[in-house]
């Protein structure tokens, strides 16, 4: 199955890399890989995270607080945010209508 991502869903991430890599030198690299391992996770067993809102999937990175949700389709993971957790919770919500 493909992983594939947004471009705003990619944008968000590139953004959040930016903010760590401000707040400390390095640490927006250490984002990039915990969010490159959720998305290996996700490839290799997208049905094993909890859904958020049917049918959207949440994984939640484990040392930032960010989420990626992502909906399956026959042959593809389309991830459509990489949010914030804390920070507007529902604003990806008008992205499921189109996938």
């Amino acid at each position: 199955m493909q992983l594939i991502f947004l471009s705003i869903a990619r944008d968000e991430l590139v953004e959040a890399k930016l903010f760590y890599n401000r707040q400390q030198k390095g640490l927006g690299e250490s984002f990039k890989r915990e969010a490159e391992t959720a998305a290996r996770l996700i490839k290799e067993r997208p049905l094993s995270w909890q859904i958020e809102i049917d049918p959207v999937h949440r994984f939640i990175l484990d040392r930032f607080p960010y989420k990626m949700l992502y909906i399956i389709r026959a042959e593809q993971i389309v991830v459509i945010a990489v949010a914030h957790q804390h920070r507007r919770p529902d604003y990806w919500i008008d992205r499921v209508q189109g996938q």
